[in-house]
């Protein structure tokens, strides 16, 4: 049977959310456009809101942890992909209280992008911010990953620790500071013997033999830098917590600490290991730590950080400071994870909302435009053709997209560009007749939809570097012909914007890859033609470079050989720009044709 998210039209991530907050309406309300849920009810000494987000697929984190004593608003986004910054936003500003919110984020390139650019949202509309980067994963603890460490099942303990706290008073920049502490003291490694199963295709997203496991798995699916042999159960949680105790920032003989707080212990399936197998794992892993002289001070197990179906577990340690363990114990109330000390919580309706009620009826789904044909209206600028070309070549090219970042990721980037593209032919399309509208107006109304619509990590980059090209049209003059100096311009302050917030530099293997080739060739006289050949070349360049950025950052040499699905695209735009201008030739046809068969 195909799995349930195999049919975009089912929309699976609204209607589940829909769904947990009818179960759960004494908990939570929903709040459709843009998607996020809230917390009904908080404790009455609680001035600081906790929020947090991630992709679905991974619950009950983040929607099960809200309530007293935990979070105050979660934003979901689609299937592993990192939630909208206009969710984080809607999320931050109704659940932040008199002294303001913190953010808690896994570190994931698109997630982080996303909630840091909400931070600053909210920050200019005056709400104090404080963010939490959550970077346990020990599988991905390399020196040559730029992307650091991914945020895994640490993000429970983190927000279990930090709610209790910010029921006890603690504003933002004591939050934020226990966070980070907190992260600094836990790490985590998982271990699967069955992928999860590919929403497009209702398979397992990767093959693993009968005696083989995957170590060093990611919660999106990201596979191991290497596959290895099956061991018993015992030599395999000996292993793992091994490992977890020596990334650990204390020798494991001193977890105890003076206090005798010793460790928490997290026990994660990751969707399709039963409870009874994750008891089991514990005890193997109680019994290792002992042999260690490692005390167990507190612990949880369960599916707590789902990925997807996947058959298997991580170990989460996180080496106690002194008073964590109170903080640990104190009472919650959520959906997913409930109980602490005697007697419940003193809470008070959350201040955003009435209490009690319905929560509000899901919003209807928003219909993509047609697929897009490339199809041009008449009087039509350059840079809306470019634009509309670009949506019917990656309409064209989406399967490829897709299996260039499903070799390198999760494969979700082929979903959002399209989604985004077809989301830009339909506004623009609403706006009216194309000779009435400017270059530079039609690069605005991409860059909005890209910014404001699109999610993951590559809707907020290139709705930057969309408003960074609308930006350079308009003082071009807005004409409708806006021609190379426009794009030089445009394409040199959009790679510097995707810069600032990224962090990516050439050779990291994004997106950066192809633009800032095509900046240096405009710059140094070249035609659009020459840039678009040049960004052609930048991308076809990453396929000879480990990941350092992105989700691909994990996957060490097992990318080699493929390009990134992100510097394609930027050349398929570069693409499009000179096929709807006024050469004749297209130098870069043949370059892109071949990188988007690179994947087959």
């Amino acid at each position: 049977m195909a799995a349930p998210f195999a049919h975009p039209e089912h929309e699976p991530v609204a209607r589940a959310a829909a769904g947990f907050a009818r179960t759960h309406a004494d908990l939570v309300a929903l709040r459709p456009e843009p998607l996020h849920l809230l917390a009904r009810t908080r404790h009455a000494g609680r001035r600081t809101g906790l929020v947090s987000g991630g992709g679905a697929g991974h619950e009950p984190l983040h929607v099960g942890l809200l309530g007293p004593g935990l979070l105050d608003g979660a934003a979901p986004g689609m299937v592993f992909t990192s939630p909208h910054n206009r969710q984080v936003l809607e999320a931050g500003r109704a659940a932040a209280g008199p002294d303001g919110v913190v953010l808690v984020v896994k570190n994931y390139t698109g997630d982080v992008i996303n909630f840091r650019i909400a931070a600053e949202r909210l920050r200019l509309e005056g709400v104090r911010v404080g963010e939490v980067l959550v970077d346990d994963d020990v599988a991905t603890d390399s020196a040559d990953n730029a992307a650091g460490r991914r945020g895994t099942a640490a993000t429970v303990v983190v927000e279990k620790l930090l709610g209790a706290a910010a029921d006890a008073g603690a504003d933002v920049d004591a939050l934020a500071d226990l966070g980070t502490r907190v992260v600094a003291a836990s790490r985590s490694l998982a271990v699967a013997s069955r992928a999860q199963t590919d929403p497009a295709t209702g398979e397992p997203a990767f093959a693993l033999g009968p005696d083989e496991l995957e170590l060093g798995v990611g919660i999106h699916g990201e596979r191991a830098e290497r596959t290895v042999a099956r061991p018993p159960l015992p030599e395999l949680v000996e292993q793992l917590v091994d490992q977890v105790l020596a990334a650990l920032p204390v020798e494991p003989g001193e977890a105890s600490g003076a206090a005798g707080d010793g460790v928490l212990v997290v026990v994660n399936g990751l969707g399709a290991t039963t409870q009874l197998e994750l008891y089991a794992v514990m005890e193997e892993v109680a019994e290792a730590l002992d042999r260690r002289g490692v005390a167990v001070a507190g612990a949880l197990v369960g599916t707590y950080v789902a990925a997807l179906d996947m058959h298997g577990f991580s170990v989460t340690l996180t080496a106690l400071e002194e008073g964590w363990l109170d903080l640990w114990r104190a009472p919650s109330s959520s959906a997913a994870l409930s109980g602490g000390g005697p007697g419940g919580p003193e809470v008070v309706p959350a201040p955003w909302s009435g209490a009690g009620g319905e929560p509000p009826a899901a919003a209807a789904p928003v219909d993509g435009a047609a697929p897009a044909d490339g199809s041009l209206p008449q009087g039509a600028s350059a840079p809306e053709r470019a634009l509309r070309r670009w949506a019917g070549d990656v309409e064209a090219s989406h399967d490829d997209l897709t299996r260039l970042d499903r070799l390198a990721g999760d494969g979700d980037f082929g979903d959002n560009v399209r989604g985004g593209l077809r989301r830009v032919v339909a506004r623009l399309d609403a706006d009216g007749p194309a000779e009435g509208r400017t270059g530079a107006e039609a690069l605005a109304a991409a860059g909005e939809v890209f910014l404001d619509e699109v999610g993951g990590t590559s809707g907020p980059l290139v709705g930057l570097l969309l408003a960074e090209l609308a930006a350079a049209a308009e003082r071009a003059g807005g004409e409708t012909s806006a021609g190379d100096a426009a794009w030089a311009d445009g394409l040199r302050q959009g790679v510097a914007a995707v810069q600032r917030v990224g962090g990516a530099q050439v050779g990291d293997r994004t997106l950066v890859d192809a633009l800032d080739p095509a900046v240096r060739a405009l710059a140094d006289g070249g035609s659009l033609g020459a840039a678009a050949t040049a960004a052609a070349d930048g991308a076809t360049a990453t396929a000879q470079v480990r990941a350092r950025r992105g989700r691909a950052a994990y996957l060490g040499d097992r990318v080699v050989g493929t390009p990134d699905p992100g510097a394609v695209a930027m050349a398929m735009l570069l693409r499009a720009a000179v096929v709807t201008g006024d050469e004749a030739e297209d130098p870069s046809a043949a370059a892109v044709a071949a990188l988007l068969a690179a994947g087959r």
